[in-house]
């Protein structure tokens, strides 16, 4: 029977890094054998551009063999899929015409369980260990779908005076979530961008570890400017610069998120 794992990374708040996050633990499960498969789910397509050069994910985005195609049409999503170039590690690419998702979702029949159904078929194959989709930071019915698809949540948040901001509306959107969709767990916060010689670091931290029922990852990922310039060369950090410390604290986050995913 097949035991695959969906993981979505997801904030309403930009800049959190939940693209960043989920390129970069995808690879890293890679690496440790995992076979891992990634949506991009969002119209600005930085996990595809973590892949590609901008090039060729703008072709990607023009030519029907994206996300949107799959999702709009009711498609099996293992039509779409693509190799990074990179073993054990495949990618579902996103499109610019995402931005009209909501607008094509809205007469759907069930249209909450759509990436659901798509991912039906690749899922129950057992073809790969883990699914990471990227969502986009709003929270409506794309947002729904990628989480009702889910088995786990994951939320990046930026450890800077406005990485806070909205994530209250996070948190009551995911309950709704889980009023049609029960089985999803929120497996746990991810602080990324964060710098311990700032004092808001460690508010970020205090304030988090007070919400009831949230978990924080221990493993957080600092400020580290190799982060940038792997993503200005298409590259996951631990290609980059394998021995950056970000390249580190990644690996130990992807470790950490598969001991929690496989319990």
């Amino acid at each position: 029977m097949a035991n695959t794992k969906v993981i979505s990374f997801a904030n309403n708040k930009g800049g959190s890094g939940k693209s960043t996050t989920c390129s970069n633990v995808g690879y890293c499960l890679s690496t440790l054998g995992k076979r891992v498969l990634l949506i991009d789910g969002d119209m600005q397509m930085n996990l595809t551009l973590s892949f590609f050069d901008e090039e060729r994910s703008l072709a990607l985005a023009k030519s029907g063999e994206n996300i949107y195609t799959a999702v709009t049409e009711g498609k099996d999503i293992s039509a779409f899929i693509l190799n990074t170039g990179y073993p054990g590690l495949d990618i579902v690419p996103s499109s610019t015409l995402m931005s009209g998702i909501e607008f094509e979702l809205f007469t759907k029949w069930q249209r909450e369980f759509i990436l659901k159904k798509s991912l039906a078929a690749v899922r129950e194959s057992g073809k790969y260990d883990y699914i990471l989709i990227d969502a986009p930071p709003t929270l409506g019915c794309w947002v729904m779908n990628i989480m009702c698809a889910s088995d786990y949540l994951v939320i990046p948040v930026e450890a800077s005076p406005w990485g806070l901001f909205g994530l209250a509306n996070m948190f009551e959107f995911y309950a709704q979530v889980k009023t049609i969709s029960p089985n999803l767990s929120l497996m746990g916060i991810a602080i990324t961008k964060a710098s311990e010689r700032k004092n808001y670091f460690r508010q970020t931290l205090d304030t988090l570890s007070e919400w009831e029922g949230v978990t924080l990852f221990k493993n957080y990922i600092r400020v580290d400017s190799a982060i940038e310039w792997a993503q200005d060369n298409s590259k996951p950090v631990m290609v980059y610069k394998k021995n950056s410390r970000s390249a580190g604290e990644y690996m130990e986050l992807a470790k950490e998120i598969a001991e929690y995913a496989d319990r």
